[in-house]
């Protein structure tokens, strides 16, 4: 009988020993994935009818006046998991009672989301304090090969330093929004410098221009100085400008610029203040 209660006793200690080690070995192995979403702030949802599909937009701060790096969420009304596979358009409108405007955007460039989530982008000409805002999605949910469109209100708000100007061209009347696209980081030394150039065609039609060709100057007006080996934007693709900016130390500074189309100057009224 001892023999007995000492072999249970055994074999129940094993069995528990391997229920827990078990456990430990099942719980190593279960993985999450982290939030797409982390790091951004919603700056409008809703639903787009007819494709069973939430439409979260997200931003790396609320909506302002100029370019907006947006970035689209998009999840099955049913399963609530993301749909990473879908057409997607934008729209952008302002609504001024008497009258109504769109401005510029630029939809996802592929129909397959990155990290769960479609960057895009829309340059608001301005504030909510002129009218109100709506962002129409267009989803085609490849997933489900369902289409439907969600209308989002949002709120625009002018940023403490200008992000965009605007100047009317003496050579064809023709007005253009120039915006500072924001950039991931920036330090002491060279940093990425990056424009995008609209052309106002109608109310509703902004599209990219590549005509122009543009200069600056870098300084720091309390500090009575600019800084060396800067290299002026050119265009590389739908309206983006690219060049360096070499920023020596933390402050205020201003970028003013001359725009220029062939051997005309076009503009050269407008600057930028930037704050690091």
């Amino acid at each position: 009988m001892k023999n007995f209660n000492k072999i249970t006793k055994t074999l129940t200690f094993a069995l528990l020993a391997t229920s827990i080690f078990g456990c430990k070995k099942s719980d190593n192995n279960v993985t999450t994935n982290p939030d797409p979403t982390i790091g951004y702030v919603k700056i409008a949802s809703g639903y787009a009818d007819g494709a069973a599909t939430k439409v979260d937009v997200y931003a790396k701060d609320s909506a302002f006046t100029g370019y907006n790096k947006l970035y689209i969420a998009l999840t099955d009304s049913v399963t609530n998991k993301y749909v990473e596979n879908a057409e997607i358009s934008l729209m952008p409108d302002m609504n001024m009672t008497t009258m109504s405007h769109s401005a510029p955007f630029e939809n996802p460039a592929s129909s397959q989301a990155q990290n769960m989530l479609f960057p895009c982008s829309a340059t608001f000409i301005m504030s909510s304090m002129g009218g109100t805002w709506s962002l129409g999605v267009s989803v085609k949910n490849l997933a489900n090969s369902k289409s439907g469109k969600a209308m989002l209100s949002l709120k625009v708000k002018d940023p403490a330093a200008a992000r965009m100007f605007s100047f009317v061209s003496p050579l064809d009347s023709a007005k253009y929004f120039v915006g500072l696209v924001p950039g991931e980081k920036t330090i002491v030394g060279a940093n990425d410098l990056e424009l995008v150039v609209y052309r106002k065609v109608s109310m509703m039609s902004y599209p990219a221009d590549s005509s122009l060709t543009i200069s600056f100057e870098p300084t720091m007006p309390s500090m009575g100085h600019g800084s060396p080996n800067n290299v002026n934007p050119v265009h590389t693709a739908n309206g983006h400008y690219k060049g360096k900016v070499n920023y020596t130390m933390t402050g205020t500074w201003k970028l003013a610029f001359v725009l220029s189309k062939g051997a005309t100057v076009v503009d050269s009224t407008h600057y930028i203040d930037f704050t690091f």
